[in-house]
């Protein structure tokens, strides 16, 4: 028996009540199960027993083994000094708090439903999405909704947490911090450590100096990428290449020892065109998060962020290898990702930060117009039944499966525990 399911059937009281005896044979009826504790302490808070005629109000603790009080050593922890109640699934010893009083006991074993037992174990013992075999989404229509815009407010709020340790690491300047995920995004994967150690080592100061000169925010860039490095064939390498040196003295700027990766990335996102693209971005917007948080369109968003690598590039994918003529402007698949992975956590931290609600609103807003990722995760998910028709919902699968599903929290998941519903004692 797994104790997570026993607080499970505890908590929504999953098991046979009729009748109920202590251990000790002593009659016990359930009032109030309690609150499910999430902090340190006994597993619910807050219970209301009567054992024969005594009313008693207190903590309840769940083990599978009786004996597990002694394991976690509970018996000198003031903190389960009131406990009144001891749920286990086994009694294998007798138990006395700490002040040597003995704990009244209530036994499970025998009172639970095989069938949810064995459905639990099977879903714990399944591969990848647990309840595959389930008709989706299992709940209603609203229930669904409501789901999964939980599972997005804890992704976001996830994302958060990390987006606000950079907020701190940037002096509390929102700006750069923006100028950083930004700048990581357009790394995708293979790139996106290589391009925030660029952005950080180039504060946005030094960017706007330069904004309205594309070869030297090119130059910045590409240089401190390692991108420029050895002997360039073309004039406007070697240009920058010379602006690069100039520039690198001027600011000081510090050396990075990530190496770009070509490797077994399509042409449209080697990290020469991501970076140029990147710059021109940089050289079209000023104040580029002020910009986001003023605007409500989301068409307005996508404008924003369509921009265009400059000519050098409608010739080239790599420096000194021409081909054949190809404009490499930011794709709407691009930008749908920039809008996913930047735009929207950074308004979510923003609105938390600032303890505003319309930027997390707008955030969510935004999602439920952006199309929906295209992977395998959520190919997985469409072969099952339920198609992602937005990012709103592409991110709330994706939260499902990696917080949920892969981690087997089956008895948290609201589709889990419809589940479970109908398999009472």
């Amino acid at each position: 028996m797994n104790e997570k399911l026993l607080q499970f059937i505890w908590q929504f009281q999953y098991f046979n009540r009729d009748n109920l005896e202590l251990a000790s044979g002593e009659h016990l009826s359930i009032i109030k199960c309690g609150v499910n504790n999430k902090n340190q302490g006994p597993d619910f808070i807050d219970a209301h027993i009567k054992i024969d005629n005594l009313l008693m109000v207190g903590n309840i603790e769940i083990h599978n083994l009786s004996s597990h009080w002694l394991k976690h050593h509970h018996e000198i922890d003031k903190q389960y000094s009131n406990v009144i109640l001891h749920v286990v699934w086994q009694n294998d010893c007798s138990i006395k708090n700490l002040y040597g009083q003995t704990i009244p006991v209530l036994i499970l074993d025998g009172r639970v439903s095989k069938l949810l037992v064995n459905r639990y174990i099977n879903l714990l013992n399944a591969s990848g999405i647990p309840c595959h075999n389930h008709s989706f989404p299992v709940i209603d229509e609203l229930s669904w909704i409501a789901w999964k815009e939980r599972l997005l407010a804890e992704r976001l709020e996830r994302k958060a947490i990390h987006i606000l340790q950079l907020f701190k690491e940037s002096n509390n300047h929102w700006e750069e911090v923006f100028w950083w995920l930004l700048a990581a995004n357009f790394g995708i994967k293979v790139n996106t450590l290589l391009f925030e150690e660029v952005a950080k080592s180039i504060t946005i100061t030094i960017l706007s100096k330069h904004k309205h000169q594309i070869n030297q925010l090119e130059a910045l860039l590409m240089g401190q990428a390692n991108l420029l490095n050895g002997n360039m064939e073309e004039e406007y390498p070697r240009m920058l290449q010379r602006e690069y040196v100039f520039l690198k003295k001027k600011y000081n700027l510090n050396n990075i020892s990530i190496q770009p990766n070509f490797l077994r990335l399509r042409p449209a996102n080697f990290p020469t065109i991501r970076l140029a693209q990147l710059a021109m971005l940089i050289q079209k917007s000023s104040h580029l998060f002020s910009k986001v948080q003023d605007i409500e369109s989301f068409a307005e968003v996508k404008e924003l962020l369509a921009v265009e690598a400059n000519d050098y590039w409608h010739y080239h994918y790599r420096f000194n290898q021409t081909t054949i003529y190809m404009p490499k402007a930011l794709g709407s698949q691009t930008i749908d990702n920039i809008l996913i992975n930047t735009i929207a956590p950074i308004l979510f931290a923003y609105g938390v930060y600032n303890k505003n609600e319309l930027y997390q609103e707008k955030a969510i807003r935004w999602l439920t117009e952006t199309k929906p990722e295209v992977n395998s995760l959520i190919q997985e998910w469409q072969d099952y039944g339920l198609n992602a028709k937005s990012a709103f919902d592409s991110q709330s699968l994706i939260e499902l499966t990696n917080n949920y599903c892969h981690q087997k929290r089956c008895l948290e998941c609201a589709v889990g525990n419809k589940i479970f519903k109908g398999l009472r004692y």
